[in-house]
């Protein structure tokens, strides 16, 4: 069995996390009763026998002692790691796995990447040496990051730089939260296009996450249970956006629902890695089959259903629900609308009681109404994971490597370049040391780049193959 090492960077990112370990110790103590450490748990936990302390071995077989995280916890503020520390899950983390400042990176990409990066460049990359040192096959790094602030999209880059450097062979998927146009971080386009160029060149897979679509999401869900049109399937606390069940739901916070949607995809994502099922799909596969070319690894992802069923047995048509969902506009963790755009390729990973022929039956139904590349017409991954998540009978996590990632990156470039063109707030990143003008100049080259290659491939949608000059072979 695989192992993987969550590192989460910076106040979002950390929140994020914190959600997922929540979910993911109650998923896994829903499923093992009898409190065995087994290698479903061994993937994100180390079980220690802390007797003697918290540097006590670890135990591989046997009944859980104390479950210590495989995580890097990085922020350079206290707050949310205090919070952390100081919260239900404090004895998941190890001490010593934990990465924190006081000032914070006020909000600025090269405070985090350039000031920050320096100084705590040999702590990181020998606590993540230690980390993996506890791993007997570390397959998977997941950080966790947003691209809006100082820390999480400065900081969280030079992570997955050091990732590349010292670990190039093992997989890096990026979680990264975009921020809204209604951001309340000036500087955001700023910090994001700068975190992009890092994206495009270090990172294999990004699943880019839009605030504004979870935001709708969850509260397109509690209008739907609040005016009863869910009907009586469907139990009052959904466990995708509520905090129901947790060890601590006295104080919920506002971004929690939010939170909890995020920590659901790497749940969905990493179950094939953690259960058994009759059709696994690895992680290094979606990269594999996902990913045509180098730059183009935004995959978006959508989730559904996003309500809690009460009822176990389901309806076929229930279930065919469950699969046209997962392609509407609504259910996508961006803004974007992948039927009226193009399929690089597409995954589907489905969890519970759900056959292969069902899964074909709906591949095939849903077919014409998508549009893919010409030279990849089949190109479907699909994954059966017979433990469903908590609280449901089954979900589905699609995974679409689809041109309608577009849209987001060019508000983004239009976000950056009204700021660019005045040169407003640029001085604070110019009298960081190392930070050069032509970061801005290679970060927005860098997006408009990835930006003609998506529209290259729009390009052929529907016509004729047309091969972009990069996919040439010279004989």
């Amino acid at each position: 069995m695989t192992q993987s090492v969550v590192v989460q960077v910076g106040q979002c990112g950390n929140q994020v996390g914190c959600r997922f370990w929540d979910l993911a110790l109650r998923e896994h103590a829903a499923v093992n009763k009898k409190g065995m450490y087994d290698e479903a748990l061994s993937s994100f936990f180390r079980n220690v026998d802390t007797r003697s302390g918290d540097n006590g071995p670890d135990i591989y077989k046997g009944k859980i002692c104390t479950l210590k995280a495989r995580a890097l916890l990085i922020d350079m503020e206290e707050g949310v790691v205090n919070e952390i520390l100081q919260g239900p899950l404090r004895d998941v983390f190890d001490s010593k796995q934990l990465i924190t400042d006081v000032s914070g990176s006020g909000n600025n990409w090269a405070v985090g990447h350039k000031i920050y990066g320096c100084q705590y460049r040999e702590n990181i990359v020998e606590k993540l040496r230690k980390t993996a040192e506890h791993c007997d096959c570390l397959q998977c790094f997941f950080i966790i990051h947003s691209m809006g602030g100082g820390t999480g999209s400065g900081l969280g880059t030079f992570v997955l730089n050091l990732l590349e450097e010292e670990f190039p062979e093992v997989y890096r998927f990026v979680t990264s939260v975009y921020p809204s146009g209604e951001d309340d971080v000036i500087t955001s386009p700023y910090n994001s296009v700068l975190a992009m160029k890092e994206l495009n060149e270090h990172a294999d897979c990004v699943l880019p996450i839009e605030n504004e679509s979870l935001f709708q999401i969850v509260n397109k869900i509690h209008q739907m249970i609040n005016s009863g049109k869910l009907g009586s399937t469907v139990k009052q606390n959904s466990l995708v956006t509520s905090n129901a069940g947790s060890a601590k739901t006295l104080q919920v916070k506002p971004f929690d629902a939010m939170n909890n949607i995020v920590a659901n995809l790497l749940l969905n994502l990493t179950c094939s890695a953690r259960f058994e099922g009759s059709l696994n799909m690895d992680l290094n596969e979606i990269s594999m089959n996902l990913v045509p070319f180098p730059r183009l690894h935004y995959l978006v992802s959508s989730l559904t259903p996003l309500y809690t069923l009460a009822d176990v047995n389901v309806p076929s048509r229930r279930l065919d629900q469950m699969f046209s969902d997962a392609f509407s506009r609504d259910h996508q963790l961006i803004q974007a609308d992948p039927k009226h755009s193009l399929y690089l390729a597409c995954a589907l990973l489905v969890r519970g009681n759900v056959q292969v022929s069902d899964l074909r039956r709906n591949i095939e139904r849903l077919k014409p109404s998508l549009h893919f590349v010409s030279w990849n017409q089949e190109g479907w991954k699909t994954g059966l994971c017979s433990v469903p998540p908590v609280g449901h009978s089954h979900s589905l996590l699609a995974l679409a490597n689809n041109t309608c990632v577009k849209p987001t990156f060019i508000e983004l470039k239009d976000r950056f370049m009204k700021l660019y063109k005045k040169k407003a707030h640029l001085h604070h990143y110019l009298q960081i040391d190392g930070m050069e003008q032509s970061c801005f100049s290679e970060g927005i080259c860098s997006l408009s780049d990835l930006i003609e290659e998506y529209n290259e491939l729009d390009a052929t949608k529907g016509g004729p193959r047309i091969d972009p000059s990069r996919l040439k072979i010279a004989i």
